[in-house]
């Protein structure tokens, strides 16, 4: 976790890409406050596979300074505070991921829908809805989502969340299954996902399916 201050964290991400010469692999500690993304270069890493580069890029951020652990407050019933951070950080709408994305979309010059059904006749409704288009797009949270990251399962009622967050998992399946059936484009991006990478895709299907529709 990154620290905000006045009790406030960030959930924190760390990536790899080769500098501007191409000549090392740096590793780069994200995270979003407030709906905007920051990236703190961690400086190279010189490992034969991503997993210990990933690896080392947390010990370079934890021995920099730049993460910490949430400090959980008594009254919480949360079994962790990466826990109680996922949970609070993926709430039904607007969350930061989410509105970092649609600003970007929006200074792109497109125009949305936002927590919309994208079919008249279903109650499951997408984040980010191009009606014209036909693209939905949804931005999962790690926790309730299940990311294969950095989902964590929880160790106080285990059964429970274990169902509920494959649940969930089966739910998105079949939203995604039904809106493809339906002739409709989905998107899904994860929230730790950097969101102008995000928003360039979005932002390719929207205007070529725009076209194609207008043609």
């Amino acid at each position: 976790m990154v620290d905000l201050g006045a009790g406030r964290y960030a959930r924190a991400s760390v990536d790899l890409k080769p500098d501007r010469a191409g000549v090392e692999v740096l590793a780069r500690l994200r995270w979003s406050d407030g709906g905007r993304a920051h990236t703190r270069e961690l400086g190279p890493v010189s490992h034969a596979t991503r997993p210990r580069n990933l690896a080392e890029g947390w010990t370079k951020a934890r021995e920099s300074g730049l993460v910490t652990t949430e400090q959980l407050p008594s009254n919480s019933w949360a079994s962790s505070a990466g826990v109680r951070a996922s949970m609070r950080g993926n709430r039904g709408r607007d969350t930061a991921p989410e509105l970092a994305l649609r600003a970007l979309l929006h200074r792109r010059g497109l125009r949305y829908r936002v927590s919309a059904r994208p079919l008249a006749d279903s109650r499951r409704t997408a984040d980010v809805v191009f009606p014209k288009a036909r693209v939905a797009v949804f931005v999962d949270g790690c926790f309730w989502h299940g990311c294969p990251e950095h989902h964590r399962p929880a160790s106080v009622n285990s059964a429970f969340w274990r169902n509920k967050i494959e649940g969930n998992r089966a739910r998105d399946e079949d939203t995604t299954s039904v809106l493809e059936a339906a002739g409709w484009k989905v998107i899904r991006a994860w929230e730790h996902d950097d969101p102008a990478v995000t928003a360039h895709q979005v932002e390719t299907v929207v205007r070529q399916r725009t076209a194609e529709a207008s043609g």
